[in-house]
Order: structure tokens, then C-alpha cells, then sequence
């Protein structure tokens, strides 16, 4: 399929993410919070401090605030498989070495052994992104986000996207859901600037 139709089909599928953004998360929590009863121990433990950290998120200062994203990471990369852990290690191993198709590789295994992970979706997210295929990357997101509606990275993806592909009310919109979950987000305020000053101001 040519590019430009993936695209297209890709953002016909996230029609609701683009123009309705709070509303597809909702439905999202609700699907990750049906899905609770399968998680181990450990990670329902996990759990419980990440609400803690995400609502800290909110209020900290910066240097506060990468300590918690820090964390956030640690606990979103913990799939439960010392097996998937690894294959998302080597994933992004290959990826700061520059080597993107390995690195699909890796988190394609990954997430045909643990398609309930959402970390998996969300490092081949960026893989995609960084090798310009914004279809595949895109879908991605959107399966990363039906897993973990709280993931900023994946939110602030889909708004480089988004106004990459010339969708800057999406981007804005995508943007402003960031800003509610970690507002010292790299990129953000620059973002909402230029964003706002091109959404509304050519709407004056």
C-alpha cells in the first residue's frame, strides 16, 4: 500500500483518538481496568505505586519530575518475563545504536509472545517513527494507548505525528492530553505555542 494511503487509513482508525482524545482514553481505562484480575502480585504492587508516581507527576518541578518519569519507565518496561524483558532490552539496544530494523525485530517478537504489553507496541512505535513509516507507527500508538492510557511518550508521539502529517488541531488536542498527565513533558511547552498560535489564531 502506498504511503500516503497507510496513512491515511491508519488516521481514519484514530478518528476518534484525533478528534475525541479524552473520550477514547476513557474507554481505554476501562478496558486496562477489566483486564486487572490477570496481573501477578508483583505487578498489581507495581501498580499501586504507579498511581502514586503519575498523580505526583503532575505537581513536581522538573528535576522532581524526571526522578518520577524515571520510575514511571522502569515500571512500564516490566513486563513480568525476565524472556520479554530481554527481548525489549535488545530492542533498544539495537535502537541507540542506530540500528532500527534489528530493533523491530526484537520488539515484533516481543510482542507476538506478550500482545498485552504495552511497551512493546510503544518502543516499535518509535522504531517506526524513526525510520518515517508514520502508518505503522501510528497503529502502534494506538494499540499502546488501549493498554496504558496514561502514557505521555505514546500521547507526545502522536502528536509529532499528527502535526508532522499536517493535523495540528489532532497534534493540539494530543498535546493538551500530555499537559494533563505530565506537564513538564520534553517538547511541551514549545508545542502548545506554536500550536495554539496556528489552531486558534487562524481561527480569529
Amino acid at each position: 500500500m502506498p504511503r500516503g494511503l497507510a496513512i491515511g487509513a491508519v488516521c481514519a482508525n484514530l478518528a476518534s483518538v484525533m478528534q475525541r482524545i479524552s473520550s477514547y482514553l476513557k474507554c481505554a481505562v476501562a478496558a486496562v481496568a477489566a483486564s486487572m484480575v490477570f496481573l501477578t502480585p508483583v505487578l498489581a504492587s507495581e501498580d499501586s505505586e504507579l498511581d502514586a508516581l503519575l498523580e505526583g507527576l503532575k505537581t513536581a518541578d522538573i528535576a522532581g519530575a524526571a526522578q518520577i518519569q524515571n520510575r514511571i519507565y522502569e515500571i512500564w518496561s516490566n513486563s513480568g518475563s525476565d524472556a520479554m524483558d530481554l527481548l525489549l532490552a535488545r530492542g533498544r539496544e539495537a535502537m541507540a545504536e542506530g540500528d532500527t530494523r534489528t530493533a523491530i525485530e526484537h520488539f515484533t517478537a516481543l510482542i507476538d509472545h506478550a500482545p498485552d504489553f504495552a511497551e512493546g507496541y510503544n518502543a516499535r512505535a518509535t522504531a517506526y517513527f524513526q525510520q518515517g513509516r508514520y502508518g505503522l507507527s501510528l497503529e502502534d500508538i494506538r494499540q499502546t494507548l488501549a493498554r496504558n492510557p496514561s502514557h505521555f511518550g505514546a500521547l507526545s508521539g502522536l502528536a509529532l505525528i499528527l502535526e508532522e502529517i499536517g493535523k495540528p488541531e489532532a497534534a493540539l488536542a494530543a498535546w493538551r492530553e500530555v499537559e494533563k498527565l505530565n506537564p513538564t513533558q520534553e517538547g511541551l511547552a514549545e508545542a502548545l505555542v506554536r500550536l495554539e498560535r496556528q489552531v486558534e489564531g487562524s481561527s480569529l
